[in-house]
């Protein structure tokens, strides 16, 4: 419990009506959720403004509403804070309101289109391996140490962020390797977040059904970076052309890590197969089980991270190749008569296309890839040709089918789809909206030694229709459909 100038600190607001020595219990920015004793922070949404449920709350029990605009009429036992920006203020609150324990921790943020999960969990487990006790916040799951907390969203909210980072410092934990979404930046999910590091994959196609435009996409990446402080360090992809982008106002230290040019970090694939490949690092070589182009460039950015964080030893490339791999990224099953099938989260374009050219540079002459593929409803709309497209010139045999589907129509979303398919390509293109059978097609075209990539919903136990999430995972669809090869 503490009283409003405690969650103040050295914080200067507008204007302060009421008692700033009124107790708070707690905080709280959904109004549904109030209890006696607590602070509302008004915050300005996506389709409703917060600022309108001050009154119901306060009738529910609050005791102190952050905003910024005050009501026309103002409760004498309430002592509201007048402020210019709601997020950045509730920030600093949730800091002071936890004993500022998060400073307790070196927390690493990972922005970008693609491989923010892998780069997160293989940073949680790096650090694991050489003794840290770690937290990590990520897509699949959160976690404290190895207590597992199921995830709901890529980076919580505001006051389940800083709640989770409280625990793993009451946990002892001394990192946390979060993933850090554009919503999150743009919507201040991670205001008061004491980074010592922030790192940049890519940036590619996606999420234009919130942000709109590419540019603003890019800037709200940006901005992470942008709030990093002189401390932190910033590692950036050099060879994505927006990489130095994330750089140009950063107070944070800079490094740069690249495939294709020189970089503070530069990496090469000297040898690869399916059971991983072999890298050249700066000075060093290691063998990691990992496999393909965007997973050397997801392995530069952990090593640079890592290297920078604790100023490299000897035994940094032998931990790099003790990691293991990432649930639900380029996961590889094997099935009778040689046939592999990999399960893969790719669920942008540019995500596509690695996976795909992946496993290309690998397959041999006469062996097939059929793809089994498809795009979220109630998302982003104007990646789904393109990824139809992709498939379609990579692949031997398309199968299109359910992701998602969420509250529209699964054979609409095909259909869109379809349309990005350039005409010499039709005859491999079939379009099954049951992922089951999608999958179990895959299988039984398969001849011997060919190989099925399930994209889009890799790591995924369920399947969302009209609502309601239906158990549902591709590795154990496929696991089952093998059974039915004779």
């Amino acid at each position: 419990m503490k009283t409003i100038s405690q969650l103040l600190g050295k914080l200067s607001p507008i204007a302060i009506h009421g008692n700033p020595d009124t107790h708070i219990l707690g905080l709280q920015i959904d109004s549904r959720n109030i209890t006696a004793g607590q602070l509302y922070a008004a915050m300005p949404g996506t389709t409703v403004d917060g600022h309108q449920f001050i009154e119901s709350c306060i009738e529910n029990g609050a005791t102190g509403i952050l905003c910024s605009t005050l009501p026309k009429e103002l409760n004498p036992e309430v002592c509201y804070i007048l402020v210019e920006n709601v997020a950045n203020t509730l920030g600093e609150m949730c800091l002071n309101f936890h004993d500022r324990k998060a400073e307790n921790l070196c927390i690493v943020g990972t922005t970008g289109t693609n491989g923010k999960t892998s780069v997160s969990t293989l940073l949680f487990d790096l650090f694991t391996l050489r003794g840290n006790r770690c937290g990590l916040i990520s897509t699949v799951e959160n976690r404290i140490e190895q207590t597992i907390i199921p995830s709901t969203h890529t980076t919580p909210n505001i006051i389940a962020l800083h709640e989770l980072l409280a625990q793993m410092a009451d946990a002892d934990c001394s990192h946390c390797f979060m993933e850090v979404s554009s919503h999150a930046v743009d919507q201040r999910r991670i205001a008061g977040v004491p980074f010592a590091a922030g790192v940049f994959t890519n940036i590619t196609h996606d999420h234009l059904d919130y942000h709109k435009t590419f540019d603003n996409y890019i800037k709200a990446k940006k901005q992470f970076f942008d709030g990093l402080p002189s401390t932190a360090v910033a590692v950036t992809n050099k060879d994505d052309k927006n990489g130095m982008v994330m750089l140009q106002n950063t107070k944070a230290m800079r490094y740069t890590y690249a495939m294709k040019q020189m970089a503070d970090f530069t990496v090469k694939v000297s040898e690869h197969d399916f059971t991983g490949m072999q890298l050249h690092l700066n000075d060093t070589e290691f063998w990691s089980p990992l496999i393909g182009g965007f997973n050397a460039y997801n392995l530069c950015a952990v090593y640079a991270t890592a290297f920078l964080l604790t100023d490299g030893d000897e035994e940094l490339p032998i931990q790099m190749s003790a990691l293991g791999k990432v649930n639900g990224r380029f996961e590889v099953l094997r099935g009778p008569q040689r046939i592999t099938a990999i399960v893969d989260y790719a669920h942008t374009p540019d995500a596509l296309k690695n996976v795909l050219q992946t496993i290309n540079d690998i397959r041999k002459n006469g062996v097939n890839l059929i793809t089994v593929v498809g795009c979220g409803g109630n998302r982003d709309i104007t990646k789904r040709p393109e990824m139809a497209r992709i498939a379609a010139e990579m692949s031997n045999r398309v199968i299109m089918t359910s992701d998602n589907p969420r509250m529209e129509d699964p054979l609409e979303i095909l259909n869109q789809m379809e349309a990005g398919v350039p005409p010499q390509h039709y005859k491999k293109i079939l379009k099954i909206s049951d992922r089951k059978e999608a999958i179990k097609t895959a299988c039984m075209l398969a001849n011997p030694g060919d190989i099925i990539l399930v994209a889009g919903k890799g790591h995924e136990t369920y399947q969302d229709i009209q609502g309601v999430k239906h158990p549902f995972d591709d590795k154990i669809v496929v696991s089952e459909s093998f059974k039915l090869i004779n």
